[in-house]
């Protein structure tokens, strides 16, 4: 899984932020009638450096990658590492104070620069939890504009492909020939190509239909193309009755099909073979390659971008592609009611 990048700060910011704090907590020493500078200086330096240190912890585990979801509240566990954390820190850098001021008390000392080490802590650990919901929720919402924007591309593609002008030119062109010749088919023929386009009009707007209404279209298609290229190609199909009642993107078979025959040779003399079969909770389509002149089987891919787009959409889950130079075969996963919202 590839992982986010967390939020940043400037480290100018974390610097200067830590001077200033360093600054503050030395102006009540500036105030007072018994002014040491040296007092004050240390003072400021241990403040900045508790600072500084905290910053980039605090940074750190809250940008640290956990396996369980983010939400919106608290932490309770982290703040309670990072107070430890502080508690320390502040130890160490009182005790470093004390060894340089050795004539000042140490207990008096040590309750003060904790008490203003778990304060300082607390704003920046609130300050950065509020700056990490405020990035987290600008990530959701760049990635469903992506999402959107993914799916109107799909549901683009899928209409071009859906209302496909050669597909219509040829089917046109054949039912010409058909008429010509005095073939008794070709009224079947015009009550096919008038099903096919509505189930398209139909269809069209829908995310998922049912595997036998996938099928109906599949075997309009196949109509209008065995009229075409009469026993150019062979089709079997042996899907369950529970597989036919799961569901699909409309049009998902009937492009993978129409893929098969256009990227290979469809002849009487070298018939294509087209098998559909379901195999360990997928959906199989199977051809055997026989490629056309001038293709490869690395550009067969290309057409099933839109297909995979939209079973990532719907399923979360990308489409299975297994292909040598003998078979090409598009795994499809399986999508049951339960799964549909």
């Amino acid at each position: 899984m590839k992982k986010k990048p967390g939020f940043k700060i400037s480290h100018a910011t974390i610097w200067i932020s830590s001077l200033v704090l360093g600054l503050l907590s030395s102006v009540p020493q500036l105030a007072s009638h018994q002014f040491n500078a040296a007092e004050a200086i240390v003072n400021a330096a241990i403040t900045a450096s508790f600072a500084v240190v905290m910053w980039y912890f605090n940074i750190y585990m809250l940008n640290r990658q956990t396996d369980k979801p983010r939400t919106q509240r608290i932490s309770y566990s982290r703040l309670i590492s990072s107070l430890g954390v502080g508690l320390v820190v502040m130890l160490a850098l009182a005790y470093i104070q004390q060894l340089i001021l050795s004539h000042i008390n140490f207990g008096p000392t040590m309750l003060m620069v904790e008490v203003r080490g778990i304060l300082i802590n607390l704003v920046f650990y609130m300050f950065l939890h509020l700056l990490q919901q405020n990035y987290e929720n600008q990530q959701v919402n760049i990635e469903l504009e992506q999402i959107k924007n993914d799916n109107l591309s799909a549901q683009y593609e899928l209409l071009k492909q859906q209302v496909n002008p050669h597909f219509l030119f040829n089917s046109l062109n054949t039912l010409k020939a058909m008429v010509d010749s005095g073939d008794e088919a070709a009224g079947d023929f015009i009550i096919k190509l008038s099903n096919f386009y509505r189930f398209t009009l139909e269809s069209r707007k829908l995310d998922l239909i049912h595997v036998h209404e996938e099928m109906e279209i599949l075997n309009a298609y196949l109509y209008l193309q065995k009229a075409r290229f009469d026993d150019g190609f062979t089709f079997n199909s042996t899907i369950s009755n529970k597989t036919l009642q799961s569901l699909m993107p409309p049009f998902t078979l009937q492009l993978l099909v129409e893929n098969c025959i256009k990227h290979n040779v469809v002849s009487l003399a070298k018939p294509l073979h087209i098998r559909i079969y379901e195999e360990e909770g997928v959906l199989v389509v199977e051809n055997q390659v026989q490629l056309k002149s001038g293709e490869n089987i690395e550009s067969l891919g290309v057409g099933l971008n839109n297909i995979d787009l939209r079973y990532h959409h719907l399923l979360q889950k990308h489409i299975g592609i297994v292909q040598n130079d003998q078979l090409f075969q598009i795994k499809l996963p399986l999508i049951y009611e339960y799964h549909h919202h």
